[in-house]
């Protein structure tokens, strides 16, 4: 090319493409194999006409096909990819009722939810609740980037960030979702409530931790609403807690608590009464 410096970069990303080992393309394939898993649990997102059993055992086959496909990108064997795919296709009835349940709770915690099929469609929680299900299968097969890359695609969606790692329970309700944070080694319970802003997260994000437990438990039957934070994995939140908007939580709470932001209810201010004017 003539210039010294244009022409190394070429060589750079040459080498770089040609030692490349990961799947080409690999968000869009996440993105494709997340929308492609819903379209074959729900009515709601299948193609137009894909009503009849040969229709729907082409989409196990191809989606069977297309993890299969992405193992052997990562540098998986046939050997070591054929039971992986087929242990994903195997959960695909175990991954209904899951989502069947969460989209059933969903529709029952929140009073403006008119339907099922309404928040099947329009909750964002669901979305990013249905994306994790899938990814954390995967996560649990043991495959690799592809439950991460799902995961984000929910979070870039929905503003709800859940790791495929988390251990999440039946009947999880989000209302609302965005800043949603569930870090990896959070354990969720069943019939959980949570409302946007919640954070379950580490007290400490130092590398030597990463196989240790880091996040919270919430045990069964707990709501937890807005900009709630819960740090640690000494924050054992007990069943049938309800934890309030904006508390911050690092330590341990018994079963049924209540839990709440202090708050201070002033005076009314009389109408010749000076404002206080404070600036920083």
């Amino acid at each position: 090319m003539g210039n010294q410096a244009l022409d190394e970069f070429v060589r750079r990303v040459t080498a770089a493409r040609q030692e490349h080992r990961l799947p080409r393309q690999a968000r869009p394939v996440a993105e494709d194999f997340a929308d492609e898993t819903l379209a074959l649990l729900f009515p709601h997102f299948a193609a137009p006409g894909a009503n009849g059993v040969t229709a729907i055992e082409e989409q196990l086959k191809g989606l069977r096909a297309e993890l299969h496909g992405f193992l052997l990108a990562l540098g998986k064997t046939e050997n070591e990819a054929d039971p992986v795919s087929s242990a994903f296709t195997s959960s695909i009835p175990a991954l209904l009722v899951a989502l069947e349940d969460d989209a059933q709770a969903t529709c029952e915690a929140d009073p403006a939810a008119q339907s099922v099929d309404e928040v099947l469609l329009a909750y964002p929680g669901f979305f990013a609740v249905a994306c994790y299900r899938i990814a954390h299968r995967l996560h649990e097969l043991g495959v690799e980037l592809l439950p991460r890359l799902i995961t984000e695609y929910a979070h870039r969606e929905t503003g709800i960030d859940i790791h495929p790692g988390a251990q999440i329970g039946r009947s999880l309700a989000i209302d609302h979702g965005t800043g949603i944070v569930v870090g990896e080694t959070s354990t969720i319970g069943d019939r959980v409530r949570l409302y946007q802003g919640v954070t379950i997260g580490a007290l400490s994000v130092r590398k030597e931790l990463a196989q240790q437990k880091r996040h919270p438990t919430i045990e069964d039957d707990v709501v937890i609403y807005a900009n709630a934070t819960i740090l640690g994995s000494e924050a054992v939140i007990g069943a049938g807690t309800v934890i309030g908007g904006n508390v911050w939580l690092t330590h341990a709470v018994p079963p049924g608590s209540i839990v709440t932001h202090a708050a201070t209810v002033e005076r009314p201010r009389e109408a010749d009464e000076t404002l206080l004017e404070y600036y920083i």
